[in-house]
């Protein structure tokens, strides 16, 4: 479920309000968005995935993190390497890897 939009590192682009199926987000009055719909949330990872500043946290989970857990502070995401991490895993944004299209070598033959 959506636990984090980290004010700091968004860059106000839209992207998460764009690619989220069940529109859990409205854009802030600053542009940042806002959970609004915070129970509408599939956990479907598009918000995070697409999030070219990786400003947002997906947990792991079906439900909202209790309070005081790990996966509401942004600190603690952020020093851990948490944020953009399913970005990293698709291999998008910053270090990413080769995709499975050029990963494998020559092309297919015609």
């Amino acid at each position: 479920m959506i636990e984090i939009v980290d004010a700091d590192r968004c860059i106000a682009c839209d992207r998460c309000i764009e690619v989220c199926p069940t529109r859990v987000f409205d854009r802030g009055p600053d542009g940042v968005p806002v959970i609004a719909r915070h129970d509408s949330c599939q956990t479907c990872f598009q918000c995070e995935a697409y999030c070219p500043a990786d400003a947002l946290f997906v947990a792991p989970l079906a439900t909202r993190a209790p309070a005081g857990s790990v996966f509401r502070d942004v600190t603690q995401l952020a020093a851990a390497g948490l944020l953009g991490g399913y970005r990293r895993e698709l291999g998008w944004g910053q270090g990413r890897t080769l995709g499975a299209r050029t990963a494998v070598g020559p092309p297919f033959p015609d």
